[in-house]
């Protein structure tokens, strides 16, 4: 079928380099960020269209039981992960709004910054390393692990 791009490396850009009096999150920062996002986002939604065309194309009736429960159950995998891209989606979103609200960049728990090559791994981190270290640990902890 097709390959995930759930990965925000799987966008291609050029690392942004800030000028050494560069204010943080400066509106050519935000640029960049909005021109990696909208570029994940065009991507997640074609491979939605190709999935749904995918899944159109290839959904004839198979004589054989064993050939059509692979198929099913390839069919069931596809559409997982096409779910996870759709909540991706909506994070990628959520993102856009706060760029567009001039919130983007900064941790929603402590509000330092979160950093640009953070961002550039995971442009939707709603947390800075320290925070999200520590909800990680919070939560496998909960988890009895």
């Amino acid at each position: 079928m097709s390959t995930l791009t759930t990965n925000p490396s799987d966008v291609k850009f050029t690392p942004y380099v800030p000028a050494d009096d560069e204010e943080y999150m400066s509106e050519a920062q935000l640029e960049h960020f909005r021109a990696i996002l909208l570029d994940w986002k065009e991507q997640l939604v074609g491979e939605a269209d190709r999935t749904k065309t995918y899944i159109q194309d290839e959904s004839s009736a198979m004589p054989d039981i064993n050939d059509r429960a692979t198929q099913e159950e390839e069919f069931a995998l596809t559409l997982r992960t096409r779910d996870r891209e759709r909540k991706l989606i909506r994070k990628i979103d959520k993102s856009m709004a706060e760029i567009d609200g001039d919130d983007y960049g900064f941790c929603d728990t402590c509000g330092v910054e979160i950093g640009l090559r953070r961002l550039e791994a995971r442009p939707t981190a709603t947390q800075c390393i320290d925070c999200k270290t520590l909800s990680e640990i919070k939560e496998r902890q909960n988890q009895g692990a």
